[in-house]
């Protein structure tokens, strides 16, 4: 029998996204990182679709576009040295999914982390530009200070939201030690959102 993941909440939101996401579309990476979400969607969009991503750090920038070129999908990506909370000032059309991988770059400085407040205004442009019923992951990590205190404040934000505009859905490890990551789904059902 083969593995399912249930270990990883990055898998499980990778396979949320690949239930909506096909060829041709637009989606966002709006913590690109190392890249490897970034890839994974290159991947899913194909040649005629195309991939924003976003990161403050000048490295994860470096890293993702020397992966994506080694992946040859460098042509489907738009990678963008930017805060994701300014996602309305590159993103123009409709987008099918987009993808958070909130918390620090893996092996650069844990002090450089994602904030709820910038999360918190990428996440509502991000719905403003969602096509309807389309998805919105948000793998998140309360492990760390920082973590802890943005996992409290999405959640505050996203429980008051009118269920007859978003889904949202969490998926959490409820025998893991340690504030294990969680993954919190969104899916829009309205063109009118009202926050």
């Amino acid at each position: 029998m083969q593995a399912i993941y249930l270990n990883k909440a990055t898998q499980l939101a990778k396979d949320i996204i690949k239930k909506v996401v096909k060829s041709g579309d637009v989606v966002v990476d709006a913590t690109i990182g190392n890249g490897n979400d970034t890839v994974f969607l290159c991947n899913l969009v194909g040649d005629s679709g195309k991939v924003y991503g976003f990161d403050i750090q000048k490295k994860a920038v470096m890293t993702t576009i020397k992966k994506l070129e080694m992946e040859n999908v460098i042509d489907r990506a738009v990678i963008i040295e930017d805060g994701h909370e300014n996602i309305d000032k590159y993103v123009k059309e409709e987008v099918s999914a987009i993808m958070f991988n909130l918390g620090y770059l893996p092996k650069a400085d844990h002090n450089i982390t994602t904030k709820y407040n910038t999360t918190i205004e990428a996440i509502k442009k991000g719905i403003k530009v969602l096509k309807l019923n389309g998805v919105m992951t948000i793998v998140v990590y309360p492990g760390h200070k920082e973590g802890f205190e943005e996992k409290i404040k999405l959640l505050e934000f996203l429980e008051k939201i009118d269920q007859k505009y978003i889904n949202v859905l969490k998926l959490e490890f409820i025998n893991q030690i340690n504030n294990p990551p969680f993954v919190l789904a969104l899916e829009k059902k309205s063109k009118d959102v009202v926050f």
